[in-house]
């Protein structure tokens, strides 16, 4: 017999604009010339051997894979991203489920970023309608036409609406589920999407919703520019998992898609670079499964996947020589789980401590 659940209909949810927030975007965001922080002569170095590896890689034809944590967009460097990527310097872009909000909301809002601890005391901390509906709503739809999470979340901002079907175009696809593995797979999407547009009381057609930061948007440019912007979430890690609109095959639909992007180009990675910045489990988790999945096929093809760049970005001190190999276990190195999963992962890897602004400002000014 299945155990109890949580009813999050009872939830009382509060309008996003009544929250503060500490991070307005339009104050504090990055821009791609402001002055970065001096640092150590070592770290500089290591900077510059990162922008030799990317132009190497760009002039052959080679990806730049950037995958980040949630501070990245939090810090106010959408900017300094948005300008990577249309410059051609970046290829993929990856982040966590918080990247994703933090992003939406200053393109919903301009402000992000509240207050954890008066509002968890107030059980009022991720209880917001417009985050938890338009991002979840964004998702079911984006998964009932096959997108990606970050991919789903970024047509949303790049087109101001959600565009929701008909009951009668639903049921259509419902009823093509015997036809093949892609047909079933659309008539799952399309249930998904007929039970909760049911359990929302919603109509079908265009909803406009105006998201006046978008400028500041990164998943908005990629989706734009064709470029992916992947999110790689976990279940019950983020804001939008409050809301009644969160819908669990969906979530699991467009993430599946996102995961399976970002290892098809982690299998171009040959000659690339990878960069991680700020991302103590997601990347590296990603990263080894996704560097094995594709090895396991080069090799079956007769090829190899061994010769690239990571450059692992934080602000935790290490004080291992990781080209010496893996620290032994009771060296509190042994604990950084960033630098020890990728030093295992072969290439050539370097760590540098710095702050995410002071390294993607140096990074993108000197290229």
């Amino acid at each position: 017999m299945p155990y109890p659940q949580f009813d999050r209909d009872k939830i009382d949810f509060s309008p996003l604009a009544t929250r503060p927030n500490k991070v307005l975007i339009e104050r504090d965001h990055i821009s791609p010339t402001a002055a970065p922080g001096v640092l150590p002569a070592d770290t500089a170095g290591k900077i510059a051997d990162t922008v030799a590896a990317m132009r190497a890689a760009r002039a052959a034809g080679r990806p730049v894979i950037m995958a980040f944590g949630a501070h990245t967009i939090k810090n106010g460097l959408g900017p300094v991203l948005i300008q990577l990527l249309k410059k051609g310097w970046v290829q993929h872009l990856a982040t966590n489920g918080a990247g994703v909000i933090h992003d939406w909301e200053f393109a919903f809002q301009k402000e992000s970023s509240e207050d954890v601890r008066a509002n968890v005391a107030r059980g009022k901390f991720g209880i917001w309608e417009e985050t938890g509906f338009h991002i979840n709503m964004a998702i079911l739809l984006g998964a009932y036409d096959g997108l990606g999470y970050g991919e789903s979340v970024g047509r949303l901002i790049s087109s101001e609406r959600h565009v929701i079907p008909s009951r009668k175009q639903l049921l259509a696809d419902i009823s093509q589920a015997g036809a093949g593995f892609a047909a079933a797979l659309r008539a799952a999407g399309a249930a998904d999407v007929l039970a909760l547009v049911g359990k929302l009381g919603l109509d079908s057609g265009v909803m406009p919703v105006a998201h006046p930061g978008k400028e500041f948007s990164v998943q908005a440019a990629a989706y734009e520019a064709g470029i992916p912007f992947t999110s790689h979430p976990m279940f019950g890690h983020d804001i939008i998992y409050t809301h009644p609109a969160n819908h669990g095959a969906a979530i699991g639909r467009a993430a599946e898609r996102d995961f399976l992007a970002f290892a098809r180009n982690i299998g171009e990675l040959e000659g690339g670079v990878y960069l991680s910045i700020g991302s103590a489990v997601m990347s590296p988790m990603i990263f080894e499964k996704s560097l094995s999945m594709s090895r396991n096929v080069a090799i079956q093809n007769g090829e190899s996947i061994t010769h690239f760049t990571i450059t692992v970005v934080d602000l935790a001190e290490s004080r291992w020589d990781w080209s010496q190999g893996e620290p032994p276990m009771d060296s509190p190195d042994y604990y950084l789980r960033y630098c020890k999963t990728f030093n295992r992962m072969g290439g050539k890897m370097s760590y540098i401590q710095a702050d995410n602004r002071d390294f993607l400002l140096h990074l993108a000014q000197a290229l």
